[in-house]
């Protein structure tokens, strides 16, 4: 956003996890983004610069799906992506013409898109300093997922030589690729791990199970550097993930994927939900059982969340089953919704069930004693450090 700003405006980034918003500061137009689960602090913030005469302007994922309700808070909303959307607002706000929403005609072009502005960030605070995007949104749709609406169910990419300058720029290791999924275009994801290849760097994304069809790919991204890997496993049922649309996963597969992984020394950030329709009280135990045996590196465990702006969101809203419209409880660690066949009650102590047993001091130590990258060994810390607040924080 700061990239995209005019050389004559003045900006200041403040990332409220680091440090207080200062209301008292003199701003001419103050402008906020937010997940589901933060979107409560965002109208805060909003409705305070209100009350002292700021003009206030909201983006990000929230915002997009439920631009009406942030209008409720704010003078305009951004719904989607920000390039050739901020350069207009920020001149119609000289003008004095603020429209309250602002929406794409056609999708931004990704080809010479600026890098960050990081030179407004103190990234010595941060644990991943260096991170960037190659792609946006994601090839598939499942029901759960808030990126392909948001993104306008599309997969762009950056121009490759463009993103390895940028990649080059950087100091911080790893190099953190933010993509939703870094291969949902094949012969994209080539080109990029044969430059970054000639780098000699190490980086760490997000990709899904199709690497499994792919085995040429997933070789290329090892000796590119790819040192870790989150992959959306979900559930390890197939019912569920015909349910939520993800028909890419083939759960007799899994234990196949992590080997594969292992064997070229990158580790796996499995992600799992919980609280789908097939989901029972023995379905946590089943989970860290079968984390156990194949040795996944890292447990990214959520409860299932109905995000607004989702197909999943919308099915549950039609059968009557939301219970809770506070969205700062839609982080993945609440439920939200009424569960088939779990009571809110057994869904919430299995949760926390799983994440005493797979992040206790001995398991998080004996997943790090293992034939482990660096990466992974840190990435295991910081969950573990994470959790075990959050338990103590949520007792």
């Amino acid at each position: 956003m700061a990239a995209l700003t005019p050389a004559d405006v003045e900006v200041k980034v403040t990332d409220e996890s680091l440090e207080p918003v200062r209301f008292d500061v003199e701003a001419d137009l103050v402008g906020l983004t937010a997940l589901t689960s933060t979107a409560p602090r965002a109208y805060e913030i909003a409705d305070e610069f209100r009350a002292r005469g700021v003009p206030v302007v909201m983006g990000g994922m929230h915002a997009s799906a439920l631009p009406q309700e942030a209008l409720q808070h704010v003078s305009a909303v951004v719904i989607g992506e920000a390039e050739n959307l901020w350069p207009r607002l920020l001149e119609d706000f000289r003008r004095g013409d603020l429209q309250p929403i602002y929406r794409h005609q056609t999708l931004p072009n990704l080809a010479g898109v600026p890098p960050p502005r990081r030179d407004l960030l103190p990234l010595h605070r941060y644990y991943a300093q260096s991170t960037l995007q190659a792609s946006r949104g994601c090839p598939y749709n499942c029901a759960y997922c808030a990126v392909t609406s948001f993104f306008g169910h599309s997969y762009r990419c950056r121009p490759v030589e463009e993103v390895i300058a940028e990649c080059a720029s950087l100091r911080g290791k790893p190099l953190v690729f933010l993509d939703d999924n870094i291969v949902g275009r094949p012969s994209y994801a080539q080109r990029l791990f044969e430059r970054l290849r000639d780098l000699k760097v190490t980086f760490v994304s997000q990709a899904s199970t199709t690497l499994l069809q792919t085995p040429d790919l997933l070789r290329q991204a090892s000796e590119a550097g790819c040192r870790l890997l989150f992959i959306g496993l979900e559930t390890l049922s197939p019912a569920n993930l015909a349910q939520m649309g993800k028909r890419i996963n083939v759960v007799g597969r899994y234990r196949e994927l992590v080997k594969r992984l292992h064997d070229l020394n990158i580790s796996c950030v499995g992600s799992f939900m919980f609280g789908m329709d097939e989901d029972d009280e023995d379905v946590f135990d089943r989970t860290a059982d079968f984390a156990d045996e194949v040795g996944l590196d890292v447990g990214q465990f959520s409860i299932l969340t109905p995000l607004p702006g989702t197909r999943l969101y919308d099915r549950l809203e039609a059968e009557g089953r939301i219970i809770e419209r506070d969205w700062s409880k839609y982080d993945g660690g609440h439920v939200v919704f009424r569960p088939l066949r779990l009571s809110v009650e057994a869904l919430e102590a299995g949760f926390r069930r799983l994440y005493e047993r797979f992040y206790s001091l001995g398991a998080t130590l004996k997943r790090c004693s293992r034939h482990l990258n660096s990466v992974a060994v840190l990435v295991n810390t910081l969950y573990h450090r994470q959790v075990r607040r959050w338990l103590t924080e949520n007792p």
